[in-house]
């Protein structure tokens, strides 16, 4: 279900986050959020959940059981060998 309020912008261009918008978003004091402007709307979320969308972005084209740590390791080690 969408959520949705009006808020006033006040003279120091600040908005508050209702609590309930803050806990649906996982938002906490002293967290660091990412504002974006995407098609003429302001979106707002948290670094923690940019990260965890980009690490499910990828896990979409990784096979299960592969480690991308492993295989960095491994190029890297076959890349110095040849220095």
């Amino acid at each position: 279900m969408d959520e949705e309020t009006r808020m006033r912008v006040n003279e120091n261009g600040r908005v508050v986050i209702p609590a309930s918008f803050r806990k649906r978003l996982g938002i906490h004091v002293g967290d660091e959020v990412v504002l974006r402007v995407e098609d003429d709307e302001l979106r707002i979320t948290t670094l923690k959940r940019r990260i965890e969308r980009a690490q499910r972005l990828v896990r979409k084209h990784v096979k299960s059981g592969v480690s991308l740590v492993d295989e960095l390791i491994a190029d890297r080690r076959e890349a110095a060998r040849h220095e």
